[in-house]
């Protein structure tokens, strides 16, 4: 239970928080980019099963290889693709948290 529950507030509740804490501005909008981070786990429709809940993501799925991480936070560096590079990073340590509870 502990580990279903960190893993889904990451994916979740994390990004939710940290729009509405500190894009104040545009929060909703916020929001929504920041759990679109999500979107990158379309790529387990090419894993064979489909779902495997004693399977780490990280570096097993396409979108959650070592490359892509590296990529996802060079995003945060440029102010326009800031957010959605922060998308991305929250939701690699939700998988990675738990691939670390596993």
């Amino acid at each position: 239970m502990l580990r279903w529950s960190l893993h889904y507030g990451i994916h979740f509740l994390v990004p939710i928080l940290i729009g509405l804490l500190f894009y104040k501005e545009y929060r909703w909008k916020a929001v929504l980019i920041l759990l679109g981070g999500i979107l990158i786990d379309l790529d387990h429709l090419w894993a064979d099963p489909l779902f495997d809940p004693n399977r780490c993501s990280i570096n097993f799925h396409p979108l959650h290889t070592y490359w892509a991480i590296i990529m996802y936070c060079i995003m945060l560096i440029p102010k326009r693709t800031r957010i959605f590079g922060l998308a991305l990073v929250i939701h690699i340590i939700a998988d990675i948290t738990d691939c670390l509870l596993m």
